[in-house]
């Protein structure tokens, strides 16, 4: 069971608690205050962990199921865990382990950071759509794609040594970056069907976006505009993926 391996992250509810601050940014309540007793910042901590082992233990076994049905030829055994950095901004992402098993990762931070039940749902599922998708995968071919091209055109130009692997590692930079604003969105989209089917609220789960920076439309950035990312939630779970 999900809940038993995280029996070392318990451990650390004092210094979760320690680590509590005041909000900040976008979507912060003015005056909002963070408590200062020991006795109220370990309650605090401990809603965080049970909602973050509640959420893990009903998503699970939902992410598999949409895992094995739109990918089954990838390894749809999710293996939840906590990145227990204390100094990192809050913070998810999707891995593969070296037999290829999907590990969905969140940290300490954004258990704390998130407002409730939805939001930490709809983030957790956002990663494991990442997976579904094969963004790693797909993210691998652009990067080694981008290599080829860019270390060829080098090639042609004289380029040697130094020179050369300098431009295949910029050409699979920007390879790996390609397409990317698309894959956060095809994950906001499938993360949102995850969520509602585990029973979470993916709409008021997506509403994260309005309390965290927006990357806008920079040039080459990896994240689409929030407002961008909200519509796409909303017409998912209108219109189905």
């Amino acid at each position: 069971m999900f809940a038993l391996r995280l029996v070392s992250f318990v451990l650390l509810l004092p210094l979760l608690a320690a680590c509590a601050v005041a909000p900040t940014g976008p979507g912060a309540v003015p005056g909002a205050t963070v408590p200062t007793d020991k006795a109220a910042l370990r309650a605090q901590a401990k809603q965080a962990v049970n909602q973050f082992v509640m959420v893990a233990d009903r998503l699970e076994p939902v992410m598999e199921r949409e895992c094995r049905r739109r990918a089954p030829e990838l390894n749809c055994d999710f293996q939840i865990v906590v990145d227990r950095s204390l100094t990192d901004p809050p913070n998810a992402f999707q891995t593969l382990d070296d037999d290829g098993r999907p590990i969905l990762a969140v940290n300490i931070a954004l258990i704390a950071s998130v407002e409730n039940a939805d939001e930490m749902a709809f983030v957790m599922s956002h990663e494991a759509a990442h997976h579904i998708s094969d963004h790693l995968g797909q993210q691998q071919a652009n990067a080694i794609a981008g290599a080829q091209v860019f270390g060829g055109l080098a090639a042609a130009g004289g380029a040697s040594g130094s020179g050369l692997e300098m431009a295949q590692q910029l050409g699979a930079a920007l390879g790996a970056r390609r397409y990317s604003q698309e894959f956060e969105l095809q994950a906001d989209a499938l993360g949102a069907i995850i969520a509602r089917a585990a029973g979470f609220d993916a709409l008021h789960g997506a509403q994260y976006f309005n309390r965290i920076p927006d990357p806008g439309n920079s040039f080459l950035g990896t994240h689409p505009p929030n407002a961008r990312r909200l519509e796409t939630v909303r017409e998912a779970l209108a219109h189905g993926v």
